[in-house]
């Protein structure tokens, strides 16, 4: 449990492995105080600072969010199992007076969720070269139901494509407005955003593949499987990233 008390306090999560075993991926989200972002970012830029210093070995990475309200700021990473939780680490302790100090103040809200990645959905290689993602959330009221569809359509994609588009992950608990599941899209640029925009939809997609008749009951399984879905564009800070 300490562990998990001390990354809400701006402590490294783990790097990503390469391979398809199923991780846990832990997500961090700061709300800050009105007009105290550069205090914020720079007390997380004493806090890495400190962690190097100190030989700490986990990586990170640092976002902020593009869209919607207030300045929010993330990290995430990859653990491979619970088990990490119950590590130790002496450079974060050693660490944590300059987040207590200097970075903390600036939080209005710290939100902290574990998500765990769905390899048989997702695509199976994983891109270093980029610097936006954009992330999908969704609230589940059929969780089979979603699961069906979500597994159909991914499968037609991977099919015609080669593979899926984004990588799926599923919430492991959280509050009562945590979502249940989300997927995530790189990208390498804005451009490339305009790019994407291009391409067909996985809904069109599957219609192509399958017909009229068969896309609607897929779309109608999806509008009975899922409550509300939002998304947002995260922006990769590498300054501030390990």
């Amino acid at each position: 449990m300490k562990k998990l008390v001390m990354i809400i306090l701006m402590l490294p999560l783990m790097a990503m492995s390469q391979d398809a075993d199923t991780q846990l991926l832990t997500l961090t989200e700061f709300t800050i105080k009105q007009g105290h972002a550069a205090q914020f970012l720079g007390g997380v830029k004493q806090w890495k600072a400190c962690y190097k210093e100190n030989d700490g070995t986990d990586s990170w990475n640092f976002w902020s969010r593009v869209q919607g309200e207030r300045n929010v700021f993330g990290v995430s990473g990859f653990m491979p199992n619970w088990a990490e939780m119950d590590k130790e680490d002496e450079a974060g302790e050693a660490c944590r007076i300059v987040a207590m100090n200097f970075i903390m103040p600036h939080v209005e809200k710290a939100v902290y969720n574990i998500t765990k990645t769905i390899p048989k959905w997702s695509k199976k290689n994983t891109s270093t070269d980029f610097e936006l993602v954009w992330v999908t959330y969704f609230k589940v009221k059929d969780g089979a139901l979603f699961n069906e569809v979500v597994k159909e359509v991914s499968g037609t994609l991977a099919a015609e494509e080669g593979e899926p588009r984004g990588y799926w992950y599923s919430f492991m608990g959280g509050g009562q407005e945590a979502p249940d599941y989300m997927v995530s899209e790189t990208f390498p640029s804005y451009a490339a955003l305009d790019e994407d925009d291009k391409k067909d939809s996985p809904f069109a997609v599957y219609k192509k593949v399958h017909g009229d008749k068969k896309a609607k009951e897929m779309t109608d399984k999806w509008k009975k499987a899922v409550d509300t879905g939002w998304s947002y564009l995260w922006k990769l800070n590498k300054d501030l990233s390990n």
